[in-house]
């Protein structure tokens, strides 16, 4: 699958599934995460400490995985989106947009590179180009890029029927830490008022055909939302979910463990 492919399948009404790469950093991880049954992954540059050249190798690995590579960015900044595109990603999330020019800039950047400065302007105001064949390379060239844009904070809800007035963004994000923080409820994932956040962010999406995904750490809390609408489906990370796997296999070790009593011997068990 690559971007475009992503793209088709979540805008005819399919659901598409991934998760974060918060700690991996080794080309080699590519491997096992092409077996999980994904489509995409964001690999995280916003609170991960990965450098530019980290990125394009990890990056050219996940060419061979038939998993779509996305890149969330450090922050809403057309250069950071172009880094990350010239690595080879076939799409960014942008965190923490809150206004419509870093709306614009981000799609800017996204759909129309390399044009930059008046030129790129031009095109996300008016969708003028310098010629048709220009308009017609660029949709070309730029058809894999994903544009994901963070909506994670009450400015930025409410300004959210503006910013989807801006033509190419191909879903909204919902970061949950964020955003309870902004409401004052901090983690509080049960909270009217969180709840009553997504349900308003889900419905001017809804209204404008834009696709959500949330970045719950939980199934239920994933599956709850899934079912309320989001069908970008965007759950856990690669650190949460070692941590969790193996805490619950050490924990049924040494819970029968616990259970053994005297002198253990070798098993007669053939391996």
């Amino acid at each position: 699958m690559n971007g475009a492919e992503l793209k088709q399948k979540v805008n005819s009404g399919g659901i598409i599934y991934g998760t974060m790469i918060s700690i991996g950093r080794n080309p080699r991880w590519t491997t096992p995460f092409s077996n999980f049954g994904l489509d995409y992954v964001i690999i995280d540059t916003e609170h991960s400490p990965r450098g530019r050249s980290e990125v394009a190798d990890f990056i050219a690995a996940f060419g061979f995985s038939g998993v779509v590579p996305i890149i969330r960015i450090p922050v809403p900044d057309p250069h950071y989106v172009t880094m990350a595109l010239d690595a080879g990603s076939h799409g960014v999330l942008a965190p923490y947009c809150e206004t419509v020019d870093e709306v614009k800039d981000v799609v800017g950047a996204a759909r129309w590179r390399p044009l930059k400065g008046e030129l790129v302007r031009r095109a996300v105001d008016a969708d003028e180009l310098p010629s048709q064949a220009s308009k017609e390379y660029l949709e070309n060239r730029n058809r894999n890029n994903v544009c994901i844009i963070g909506i994670e904070s009450t400015p930025a809800i409410a300004n959210l029927e503006s910013i989807l007035k801006v033509k190419g963004i191909d879903a909204i994000f919902v970061g949950p830490n964020d955003l309870t923080i902004s409401l004052g409820i901090p983690d509080q994932y049960d909270h009217p008022d969180y709840e009553g956040a997504l349900r308003e962010i889900l419905a001017k999406c809804g209204a404008a055909n834009t696709p959500v995904l949330m970045h719950h750490q939980t199934v239920p809390l994933t599956i709850k939302w899934l079912k309320e609408g989001a069908r970008f489906v965007l759950y856990s990370s690669d650190g949460r979910s070692l941590h969790n796997a193996y805490r619950e296999e050490f924990g049924a070790i040494k819970q029968a463990a616990e259970g053994v009593t005297g002198d253990v011997g070798e098993s007669d068990e053939v391996i």
